[in-house]
């Protein structure tokens, strides 16, 4: 990427990380206020359900919008938070791959719903196996879960985000 590296302190649930941030601009400096109240809620929103749950719905939709920077980010995540290699390849292929539990994909199959309402109306068929798995409130927090990683994917993919993952750094 041919934006100059911006140096960026971030916050990650109780880790602070410095991290070189590539971009056309910096959305943490352009509008502070705005970015400390979205990443508040972001941190809260992803409390709220099982954290690899959160990290594979988060992977998901990043997938879905061709964000390289929440794949890379969330995929590092996942793997710290303990999810296996083979469950973060298999996906992009979740329906077929027998590895998730009928909770995840239950989860997978909202997000791909909410993430791509474009392309049809399949939320309603979605939403049958999002009630068989997940509380009213659940349902809820998992919805905000994917709001809020479509407005990140948006964010990075909009202004050519890229954070470098320490541990994805060639050897």
């Amino acid at each position: 990427m041919s934006h100059a590296p911006i140096p960026s302190r971030h916050v990650v649930g109780t880790k602070e990380r410095n991290l070189t941030m590539t971009a056309k601009l910096d959305v943490l400096a352009a509008a502070p206020a705005l970015m400390k109240a979205w990443m508040s809620t972001s941190l809260a929103v992803a409390a709220s359900l099982e954290p690899t749950l959160t990290e594979l719905v988060k992977i998901r939709a990043s997938q879905l919008n061709g964000c390289a920077n929440c794949i890379n980010m969330h995929t590092a995540e996942a793997r710290a938070k303990g999810e296996t290699e083979q469950r973060i390849y298999l996906l992009s292929a979740w329906r077929e791959a027998p590895c998730y539990t009928d909770r995840e994909r239950a989860a997978l199959a909202w997000t791909d719903a909410l993430t791509q309402l474009s392309q049809g109306h399949t939320h309603e068929a979605a939403y049958e196996g999002l009630k068989a798995q997940f509380s009213e409130e659940e349902q809820v927090k998992l919805t905000l879960v994917i709001n809020v990683i479509n407005g990140w994917n948006r964010l990075a993919v909009g202004f050519g985000v890229w954070l470098e993952q320490p541990a994805a750094k060639a050897a």
